[in-house]
């Protein structure tokens, strides 16, 4: 499948990490998603209704981080995962979670993940 969603650069704020500092300061995070979709009908309909609607996921995807308490960046990214594959048009997600100034001399860290529908 050749279509894609991309979602670069969301910037939030949330309580991420294991020490004791990062479990009582939130945390810059960047997020970058890639959906895999198929566009094809609404390319031709011009209709919300036929496509995946990014607007609402992202909202999903706000909430969720604003509110999430996660020990790992990587836990993260696969609640990120699930939040776009409810969206039945999503067939697989790329995620990238970066935590911006985590390490000494880097300017983030993070990791990617990839899902698809039917995988666990």
């Amino acid at each position: 499948m050749g279509d894609q969603i991309l979602i670069e650069g969301l910037l939030l704020r949330t309580i991420i990490g294991i020490n004791d500092e990062e479990r009582r300061n939130r945390q810059d995070v960047r997020i970058d998603i890639t959906m895999d979709t198929d566009m094809r009908l609404a390319g031709r309909t011009d209709d919300i209704a036929d496509a995946v609607n990014y607007r609402s996921i992202t909202k999903r995807i706000i909430k969720l981080v604003e509110d999430s308490h996660f020990f790992l960046v990587e836990k993260l990214a696969a609640e990120i995962a699930a939040v776009c594959l409810e969206d039945a048009g999503v067939v697989r997600v790329r995620v990238t979670v970066r935590k911006l100034g985590a390490l000494r001399f880097a300017r983030s860290v993070g990791v990617t993940i990839e899902r698809g529908r039917d995988e666990d």
